[in-house]
């Protein structure tokens, strides 16, 4: 394959192919809004971490626009992430010299370079089905969960205090000792209520105006004007300059000894991403492919890692921005990495006069557009199942941590698969004089039964754990049908498996009835089960004889025999 083939197909350069003249306006306004968000977002995530503030920008700066050119989702954010914060630092700190952040940024940086590498060949190796594993109730009760977690973590800076609390019940629970005890500072709190307030507003009133970006120039030039920095707590002004790849001083002992952490944070960040990819896809009517995802991924990590950033996965809060701001494609993500490293070169200091409560109302406002209260009231009504699905899902990643809430609901998820198989629907097939066929007795009692002959049906596949349930149902039908029984038929299309244990019960079935006098047959058995019925030894038994093509061809050839 040639090499500008290969590049040619890379999802980047596929949009840029096809990119739409109307779309620029809005891609560049959202990167511009975005750049308000990745810039305190990166700085406080890294410090999170336990790293120099500064490299949480060039762990932004990099992955946007290397997951703008091979990434799979339009509008997905990348960058430095709360989930992975505590990680890192568990994994880098205890190896990193003493009051050496030089020695800290060089290990956080092979951990993401080790991260990305992990996501690549996971990638290549086609390990992408896990997205496949993210039903639908799962990606709800995530959304909701992240909502609820970005939300409770931004009120203390939107209102003026220091939040405290490792999880999301000590953060309420410290939100509430804040209100109770007067630790609002009623200064932080009129310009974050205030930002807040004018983003909502040019949202109802003139949604063509970016509301965010209006607030976030106001806060700016008001703190300026006002003299606020000493006043209220403020992002704080920029570093300059950029790095250049180095991995000074570590060897290959910690190297290896990076690799476990890399592995488990590497299942974290594509389970976290893939996640917000597929529900941002299907919110937009497109769809995601899981391997891609993991390769892009792997490839930003790479890149991050290479050029003094630490291992990162897509946001749950500056996604939102950039898809409420309007973006339409990857240029947005391209846009706010330029304009972050333009700060970085030209103008570090402006975001010294950028309040962190604008920050937090900027983040609030993105935050509620994952809030889907409608969509788990329409799921409880619908499926009760499904919506212990989300609710498990949402309570999991708001109390226990993304992988865990999502490997929780997933757990439960294959429960219900099973739970649903090994007590499926079965039913007694009647004729109706209404319509042509052969029905469910219990949506349509009126139907009446052939003398002699019963005909069942089980909707799932056979296997150990609904063998024997299948064997009694039928045993049950038998003994109570209005005439002896001569024919047992089994709609067997829904069938679609079968075990060695499932089969050791049909023999058990089949020889029951043969003592009865009572002949079993098959109509619409799939030809792979009868394949299947061969290969476990039991072809002679179950005979050309023993199916039929349809149900009415069945039900003609037991008639034929009566009547003959």
């Amino acid at each position: 394959m040639k090499p500008m083939s290969t590049l040619a197909r890379l999802p980047g350069i596929a949009t840029a192919r096809h990119y739409r003249r109307e779309w620029l306006r809005d891609d560049i306004t959202a990167g511009l809004v975005l750049t308000a968000l990745l810039i305190p977002a990166g700085m406080g995530y890294a410090e999170a971490a336990g790293l120099p503030a500064y490299t949480g920008l060039y762990a932004t700066i990099v992955p946007l626009l290397a997951y703008a050119v091979c990434g799979p989702s339009r509008i997905l954010v990348l960058g430095p992430d709360s989930s992975l914060a505590p990680l890192i630092a568990a994994a880098v700190l205890p190896l990193a010299v003493a009051d050496d952040p030089e020695s800290a940024i060089a290990l956080a940086g092979v951990l993401g370079v080790l991260v990305g590498l992990i996501l690549l060949l996971g990638g290549f190796l086609r390990l992408g089905f896990v997205t496949e594993l993210l039903s639908k109730p799962i990606r709800l009760g995530y959304l909701n969960a992240i909502a609820l977690i970005v939300l409770v973590g931004q009120v203390p800076k939107l209102l003026g205090f220091d939040g405290d609390g490792d999880n999301l019940l000590g953060e309420i629970a410290g939100i509430g000792r804040a209100l109770t005890s007067g630790a609002v500072d009623p200064l932080a709190a009129a310009v974050g209520i205030g930002s807040l307030v004018v983003i909502v507003g040019f949202r109802l009133v003139l949604p063509a105006v970016p509301g965010v970006l209006v607030a976030v120039v106001g806060a700016i030039a008001l703190a300026a004007a006002a003299g606020l920095t000493d006043d209220i707590g403020m992002v704080g002004a920029l570093p300059s300059g950029f790095p250049l790849p180095t991995f000074g001083g570590v060897d290959w002992g910690e190297v290896g000894r990076l690799v476990g952490p890399a592995a488990g944070i590497a299942l974290i960040a594509f389970a976290d991403t893939g996640v917000l990819s597929r529900t941002f896809a299907a919110r937009h009517g497109a769809e995601v492919n899981g391997n891609t995802e993991m390769k892009a991924i792997g490839v930003a990590n790479i890149a991050g890692g290479l050029f003094g950033g630490f291992p990162i996965s897509a946001s749950g809060s500056r996604t939102p921005v950039a898809e409420q701001s309007g973006a339409h494609t990857q240029l947005a993500g391209v846009v706010g990495a330029a304009a972050v490293l333009l700060f970085v070169l030209v103008a570090p200091g402006v975001t010294a006069y950028l309040p962190d409560a604008t920050l937090a109302a900027v983040v609030i406002v993105a935050a509620t557009a994952l809030v889907d209260i409608r969509g788990l009231v329409r799921m409880w009504r619908m499926s009760r199942v499904e919506f212990a699905l989300a609710a498990a899902a949402l309570l999991g990643v708001a109390l226990a941590g993304v992988l865990q809430g999502i490997l929780v609901a997933i757990g439960l998820s294959f429960l219900a698969v099973v739970a649903r198989a090994w007590q499926p629907y079965r039913t007694e097939l009647v004729r109706t004089p209404a319509r042509p066929g052969f029905h469910d007795v219990e949506r349509h009692p009126e139907g009446h039964r052939i003398p002699g002959l019963v005909l069942v049906r089980f909707d799932a596949p056979l296997f150990f754990a609904n063998g024997e349930i299948f064997d009694s149902y039928v045993r049950s039908v038998v003994a109570r049908a209005p005439a002896p029984a001569e024919w047992v038929v089994v709609a067997a299309e829904p069938i679609t498996g079968m075990d060695t244990t499932a089969v050791d019960e049909l023999v058990d079935l089949d020889r029951f009835l043969a003592s009865k006098g009572i002949r079993l047959a098959f109509a619409e058995m799939k030809g792979p089960i009868k394949d299947r019925l061969i290969r476990f030894g039991v072809g002679d038994r179950f005979g050309d004889g023993h199916f039929y093509p349809t149900v009415e061809a069945a039900v003609e050839a037991f008639e034929r025999r009566a009547g003959s």
